[in-house]
């Protein structure tokens, strides 16, 4: 039985050349973090660091949570808590229209898409500026993120400059003052001085900003967002009002932590020695104010889950997805949950395990998220036992279940077993359309394997014999 995803991917793998592309690009992106991760012998070390730091963290996190809040309100922050993604979205407009904000810029947060906060402000006529470069690509395309750290690594250039054409008023004049020869209208280095000379005029006019929270310190009260553009820091340097979104995951205890952290979560997901910028945000700016939103929206009820409940600990970096073959090859936007690859799979079934169930086939069970995973969430495993579950939730396919009994009655009977594989070689003689059809799925981008004359358990007891001899 087909799933959504697998229709998508189907759909997506039409076009070998851009499935090649993506798999190509993301992959290149895993090569370089095994270069980075090779280049410090103390790699696994910093993971088992990391991981244990995570969990401590999320098995006392109410304790780091009420001493965050208490010295962020030292700092002079105002600290909300949001229950679920409704209450997020009313503590924000709230916070805006006190402040009678027209225009936000904002930098990227997984969080606030998990929200749909963009939707909600614009509903009550707030325009909202995302300022990550990607982020406003997909923005003014109308698209969304197929990845967490490079949304837009998948949209061509010329897709891109067509797009800035359009929908930039004043493209022509910005152009006009680009002093660089270029014969290519495309050239990724003109498209990016289009942008920021776009963007620059949007920090001008904001309101306020807003920016999400890679971590928290709940020693000092402090934020850090890592960012390679300087986002974060425009949308907060200009605009009086800053508003941060922070899951409660995101808190880590104290300085020392942070260090860890800081040594390889670039060199994960990305594979840079560090971000360009890495942003601390202790308190407002001088005559402004500073607001942090605490949100929870189901974390606290993955938290009390004793088999899936270490999701907590992924820090959003995207090696899952760089080294996963099925993302790679399949993309984003076959997923139905707004956050792809492994980790996704995980966060969408512990969202919905009704709406989003689907997208457990989009794994090979290869293992290989775990092995790159910074701070070693099990999520081919987290996959596995969510699999287990479909009989029960009532999604498992027909089709495998009727397998699974006939496998079943097969494997127990040892003699019926030992005929079968007797007759299994008649298959490598039977016409091709009798074997490669619709019914036999195996046979959708495979050759049909030929079946041994003999089976492994004959030639197993065969050199067994000759061993005797």
């Amino acid at each position: 039985m087909s799933t959504r995803h697998s229709r998508a991917a189907e759909a997506y793998l039409k076009d070998d050349a851009v499935a090649s592309r993506h798999d190509q690009t993301f992959f290149a992106v895993r090569q370089k973090r095994d270069r980075m991760a090779a280049a410090l012998p103390e790699w696994e070390d910093l993971r088992e660091a990391a991981s244990q730091i995570k969990k401590h963290t999320a098995t006392h996190l109410a304790d780091y949570l009420e001493r965050f809040e208490r010295n962020a309100t030292r700092n002079g922050v105002s600290v909300h808590w949001a229950e679920d993604a409704d209450e997020y979205n009313r503590i924000v407009a709230d916070i805006l229209a006190a402040h009678n904000v027209r225009k936000v810029v904002k930098s990227k947060s997984m969080l606030t898409e998990e929200c749909h906060l963009n939707e909600n402000l614009e509903r009550q006529g707030i325009t909202v500026v995302e300022t990550d470069l990607g982020e406003r690509i997909l923005q003014m395309m109308k698209l969304a993120p197929s990845h967490i750290v490079m949304p837009a690594l998948h949209v061509h250039r010329e897709d891109i400059g067509a797009c800035f054409r359009r929908l930039i008023p004043d493209f022509d004049e910005i152009a006009r003052s680009y002093d660089r020869p270029h014969d290519d209208p495309n050239d990724p280095t003109f498209l990016t001085y289009v942008a920021r000379m776009h963007l620059r005029q949007q920090f001008a006019e904001a309101d306020a900003g807003m920016t999400g929270a890679n971590f928290g310190i709940a020693e000092t009260g402090d934020i850090v967002v890592c960012t390679n553009e300087g986002n974060a820091d425009m949308s907060t340097s200009l605009p009086r009002l800053h508003i941060v979104s922070m899951g409660i995951e995101k808190l880590i205890p104290d300085y020392a932590s942070m260090g860890v952290f800081q040594r390889f979560v670039a060199r994960s997901g990305t594979g840079q020695e560090t971000t360009v910028y890495t942003s601390h945000f202790r308190g407002p700016r001088p005559g402004g104010e500073m607001h942090i939103v605490l949100v929870d929206n189901g974390r606290s009820d993955i938290l009390g889950d004793p088999e899936h409940w270490q999701t907590l600990k992924c820090m959003r970096c995207g090696a899952c997805m760089n080294t996963c073959p099925v993302y790679r090859r399949s993309a984003g936007y076959s997923y139905t949950y707004f956050i792809p690859g492994p980790i996704g799979i995980n966060l969408g079934m512990l969202r919905d395990c009704h709406l989003y169930h689907d997208n457990l086939s989009a794994c090979s069970l290869c293992c290989s998220c775990d092995n790159v995973c910074p701070v070693k969430v099990d999520l081919s495993s987290q996959i596995y036992r969510w699999r287990q579950q479909l009989d029960d939730l009532g999604h498992a396919s027909r089709m495998k279940r009727l397998m699974s009994k006939g496998m079943a009655a097969l494997f127990n009977r040892p003699k019926l077993y030992t005929a079968t594989l007797r007759f299994a070689p008649l298959i490598n003689v039977l016409p091709s359309a009798l074997v490669s059809n619709r019914l036999n799925p195996w046979t959708y981008g495979h050759t049909m394997l030929k079946f041994p004359r003999k089976s492994f358990h004959e030639q197993w007891k065969q050199l067994k014999n000759e061993e005797k001899k």
